[in-house]
């Protein structure tokens, strides 16, 4: 296994070994002492799966308070996953990060508490699993708006997205009040 930074902290890409032959293939997706022992968390208490189509985009969410880690992976097909780190008073505040998740690459992306996430869908469809360290709350979900110019998101559209009523209404970050964001530590 492999665990490549980028340029926000706390958001690393995980590219597990794949063991192959003839007959198909086979890695790991979670194995607490490896994961643990290369700093990521061990304490995921949900998993989730998403199943979207071609030209979806979810996001930006995150939870404040109850923050939720996630562990992101694709199970079929491709997404084009981002996270945009918002906690106050954090030297990349604003700043996001994208990956391309497919079956194929088999990369993983964690994500800590404090970053909003989203992805869109490349693929005719995409089936997404993601481990999460804390329960959802409705109460606390926090949507900020998908495309953002001042965060500026360089999502690989082909068109215009298809988003949840929810998403459409989304706010810019700078309209989100400072105490309703997490806080850098």
């Amino acid at each position: 296994m492999r665990v490549a930074k980028t340029k926000l902290p706390s958001v690393v890409v995980i590219e597990p070994d794949v063991f192959g032959d003839a007959r198909g293939y086979f890695f790991e997706t979670w194995h607490k002492v490896r994961y643990t022992e290369a700093g990521l968390p061990s304490d995921f208490v949900q998993d989730n799966v998403s199943r979207s189509q071609q030209g979806i985009l979810r996001g930006l969410h995150l939870q404040e308070p109850y923050g939720q880690g996630k562990l992101v992976q694709v199970l079929d097909g491709e997404v084009f996953d981002v996270a945009v780190d918002v906690r106050v008073g954090s030297p990349s505040f604003g700043e996001w990060v994208g990956e391309r998740l497919s079956a194929e690459n088999k990369r993983q992306l964690y994500i800590a508490p404090g970053f909003a996430h989203g992805f869109c869908v490349l693929s005719p469809s995409a089936l997404l699993s993601y481990k999460c360290t804390e329960l959802y709350h409705p109460e606390t979900e926090i949507g900020i708006a998908w495309n953002d110019p001042a965060i500026g998101i360089d999502w690989p559209l082909l068109g215009p997205p298809t988003l949840s009523a929810k998403d459409a209404k989304a706010l810019p970050l700078s309209q989100i009040p400072p105490d309703r964001l997490p806080r850098y530590a």
